[in-house]
């Protein structure tokens, strides 16, 4: 069993996957437009650039994501993409590149249970915690 994010995007999509490949690395396995699938001749031609699935593989992770149609987008809420990285200096670099053209909601900072946390919501509208060296105890 695996458990893998799934952001939709309100025509961003491509952009952003490509910018998180950018900041995190890995290997963008899945890029398809509305356009070049099945769905092309029951979806508004205006719709056919914008991504239907998108998949960022990142070490075993799956990052997913799509653009839904402009009446179904909502704002995330509720919710963060958790990103736990070992290394306290390249967690903050890749905090620093996720809330450019974003919101800090937290500076990354020592906190008791880590070398470095925070939190932001990117230019994309996805909300991050961004987390550095041991985890707290459960």
């Amino acid at each position: 069993m695996r458990i893998s994010p799934h952001l939709c995007f309100n025509g961003q999509c491509r952009e952003a996957m490509e910018k998180y490949q950018t900041i995190l690395g890995g290997t963008l396995q899945a890029m398809l437009t509305y356009g070049e699938s099945p769905m092309a001749a029951s979806t508004d031609p205006g719709l056919h650039e914008r991504i239907v699935h998108a998949t960022l593989l990142v070490g075993d992770i799956e990052l997913t994501g799509a653009d839904v149609t402009p009446e179904s987008y909502r704002a995330p809420q509720g919710f963060f993409v958790t990103l736990s990285v070992q290394d306290a200096v390249r967690a903050k670099v890749i905090f620093d590149e996720l809330s450019d053209g974003g919101t800090v909601q937290m500076p990354f900072q020592s906190t008791f249970w880590s070398p470095g946390f925070g939190v932001l919501v990117d230019r994309y509208g996805v909300p991050w915690e961004i987390n550095s060296g041991a985890q707290p105890a459960v």
